[in-house]
């Protein structure tokens, strides 16, 4: 029985120091992960809206990454002036301060 006793006084000793041991960051760290991750997704879902509301791109298949507030754009467009036209429409949306047009031009347009 004393060794019980003994036994559970030290679980008790641990267990106290580990709540005065400041915590891990690491889930402090995946939740603001988590949060950058949430708005690069909403930024870019604000700019393939913006992208599908402009009646001469929204046929256009045009990949949208953001990370931060930088925007990527990929894919293949049929002319110079959607590419660029792309490239203005993705900086005029809210929250953008960096496009990177990596849109390339279909070859024979």
């Amino acid at each position: 029985m004393k060794a019980l006793a003994i036994a559970v006084s030290i679980l008790a000793l641990g267990l106290s120091a580990c709540a005065d041991r400041p915590r891990d960051n690491a889930a402090g760290g995946a939740t603001s992960e988590v949060k950058q991750d949430a708005k690069n997704a909403a930024l870019t879902g604000k700019v393939k809206a913006a992208l599908a509301a402009d009646v001469g791109l929204r046929t256009l298949k045009i990949d949208v990454d953001s990370s931060g507030n930088t925007v990527t754009l990929n894919g293949a467009v049929d002319s110079e002036g959607a590419k660029q036209r792309a490239e203005t429409v993705a900086r005029g949306v809210d929250g953008v301060a960096t496009v990177k047009n990596n849109l390339t031009v279909k070859s024979g347009s």
